[in-house]
């Protein structure tokens, strides 16, 4: 079974706000394992992962219709999912306007 998750960022520089796209799967006992290697991912250690794609937009709508409506297959299969990294974009997206830091829920 495939898994995948998000890391949500502001690139103030750029004026950009990002989300790095992760995957990894789940095996016969209910292990994260990384796709490429089969291996566990260990939950006590930090590991430095690659991320599959990287998304961007000056707008949570930019980034939204990038990740929803073009990215085929849509990297999201989850209403629940999706309705919160809308949420997440859009207090990205005000984070970015006022200047104010954004921490990802």
């Amino acid at each position: 079974m495939n898994w995948y998750y998000f890391i949500i960022y502001l690139d103030r520089a750029a004026g950009l706000i990002c989300a790095k796209h992760f995957t990894n799967q789940i095996n016969e006992q209910g292990l994260a394992v990384d796709p490429e290697t089969g291996k566990p991912i260990p939950a006590t250690i930090k590991v430095e992962r690659q991320a599959t794609t990287l998304f961007t937009g000056r707008t949570a709508k930019e980034i939204c219709i990038q990740l929803f409506e073009e990215t085929k297959p849509c990297p999201v299969s989850r209403l629940d999912h999706a309705a919160y990294l809308g949420r997440e974009f859009m207090r990205a997206e005000l984070a970015l306007v006022t200047g104010k830091d954004y921490v990802q829920d």
